[in-house]
């Protein structure tokens, strides 16, 4: 029974990604290799950021609201932006679309943030002889993280990318892409304040 545990959730987890993929464009202009890269420059922002944190940021005793940890986290979030714009300008591409790019970049980051952040995790625990809820609830996050990294991207593509965008929706969309960026320390906010 563990397992088929462990199997559900992991196809909770990492499912949605394939299905997106084959069910969109994607697949058809073989894009798989726009993903990895997207994947690997990932990893390189997870490990500048891992490095980051802990170098800039103190390990608190307590659950207190902190506004200058949190605005130093935040800014570090920043570092994900600084990521997704390599992925998107600075790795070469094969022949496909704006539309098809910045969908296999944001599907790349969101599949290796959830294997580089729930793998383990859901290894270890959802094998366990005890049911709990809490791996169902990190394969809804992971599908959450998968709509929140392709939104980021099609942010970024609008940012970077696009030639002609009307002058009135550049300051929108620079402040949905930094709401965007910043979203971890928004809901980490919300939970301290609402006390869940």
């Amino acid at each position: 029974m563990t397992v088929f545990h462990f199997f559900n959730c992991a196809i909770l987890t990492f499912g949605p990604h394939a299905v997106y993929y084959s069910a969109t464009p994607l697949s058809e202009y073989d894009t798989l290799g726009t993903s990895v890269k997207a994947a690997l420059v990932y990893l390189g922002t997870a490990l500048v950021k891992l490095v980051c944190l802990a170098t800039f940021l103190k390990v608190s005793e307590n659950e207190s609201f902190d506004p200058y940890q949190e605005l130093l986290k935040a800014l570090i979030g920043f570092i994900d932006v600084a990521g997704l714009y390599f992925a998107l300008t600075q790795l070469t591409h094969r022949n496909i679309s704006q539309n098809h790019k910045f969908q296999a970049v944001g599907l790349g980051w969101a599949f290796a943030d959830s294997v580089l952040h729930r793998l383990a995790p859901l290894w270890v625990g959802a094998r366990g002889l005890e049911f709990t809820w809490d791996y169902i609830l990190q394969g809804l996050e992971a599908n959450a993280n998968l709509v929140f990294s392709i939104s980021l991207a099609a942010l970024g593509s609008l940012m970077w990318l696009r030639k002609n965008k009307p002058k009135t929706l550049v300051p929108i969309i620079y402040a949905c892409a930094g709401i965007v960026a910043t979203m971890p320390s928004i809901t980490r906010c919300a939970f301290l304040s609402f006390c869940w």
